[in-house]
């Protein structure tokens, strides 16, 4: 008798805890949503007014370092909470940092140099340049010990993270300026953009640990890697090169051009593993969750 007691007290306490909890995440949901939507509009108008910002390469580069440090700390904070001893927690700390690092400085001389402008007869090295990373990334991450860490993080972190998607704006600006041409420039920005901006209420949500905070999470990483196959495939479409079937309004559009090929030859490949990591982590705590219940 006492054990159904103490059940159904359990069951009230989940029941009235989940209610509020929900209705609390989608509350400061909606409030993150209104003040970082102004800020993203304001940003691209500011980018609009003054083109020097990306094309001097300044908003790429923040961004970018900002991200590459964020990835950084949050792997070492999750390795200390995960069971690992403290050789095993820096092992996999360099395992991860140093390679993405050296990606980070090939990909970033490389697109000084040129390397990356495109041409008829030229072999298509951006295209590798995102495939390559997620192809050798995806089957590291789904190691044992990558789910350890993964387990001892929390989930709204790799959601978070991606606030940085905002930055992809500079799409907008440039077409609205007629710089970019209309495709591939609105669906890419249009896509970063919304992705960056629900990041931090996907975020909220998937932190109060309910079925519909982790169900719009999972919604959050699906809408950022449609957005990236939409980028990928019209990008490939329009660069000047041998999968070019759409030839762009503005002639002078080029995906390989320095700062620009920034995005795509190393933020793209990195936000798509850090998706992947996201949903292996979401997926990981919904069984964790089943097989409790």
């Amino acid at each position: 008798m006492s054990r159904q007691i103490v059940f159904a007290w359990e069951n009230t306490d989940v029941s009235t805890a989940t209610a509020p909890a929900s209705s609390r995440s989608a509350r400061q949901g909606w409030q993150a949503l209104t003040l970082i939507a102004p800020l993203t509009a304001l940003w691209i108008a500011i980018i609009y007014a003054l083109p020097i910002i990306p094309t001097s390469g300044v908003q790429t580069t923040v961004h970018q370092l900002s991200a590459h440090a964020l990835i950084a700390l949050g792997l070492w904070l999750g390795l200390e909470r995960s069971n690992l001893t403290p050789d095993q927690r820096r092992t996999l700390w360099l395992a991860v940092m140093i390679p993405d690092t050296l990606w980070f400085a090939v990909v970033w001389s490389a697109a000084v140099n040129g390397v990356f402008m495109t041409g008829a007869a030229s072999l298509p090295l951006l295209p590798a340049a995102i495939l390559l990373p997620v192809i050798v990334g995806v089957p590291l991450l789904l190691s044992r010990r990558v789910g350890q860490v993964l387990d001892a993080m929390p989930a709204s972190w790799l959601v978070a993270l991606q606030l940085y998607r905002v930055f992809g704006s500079w799409f907008v600006a440039s077409w609205l300026r007629g710089a970019a041409p209309v495709i591939p420039a609105l669906p890419a920005g249009l896509g970063d953009i919304l992705t960056g901006v629900f990041a931090v209420p996907a975020a909220i949500a998937v932190a109060a640990g309910t079925v519909q905070g982790r169900r719009a999470a999972i919604a959050w990483n699906l809408l950022g890697l449609t957005d990236f196959a939409i980028a990928i495939t019209l990008g490939m479409l329009t660069t000047p090169g041998r999968f070019q079937l759409i030839v762009p309004a503005a002639s002078s559009f080029n995906a390989g051009i320095y700062p620009d090929v920034l995005t795509p030859a190393f933020v793209v490949p990195s936000s798509i593993l850090l998706h992947a990591l996201s949903l292996r982590q979401l997926l990981r705590k919904r069984r964790t969750r089943a097989r409790l219940l």
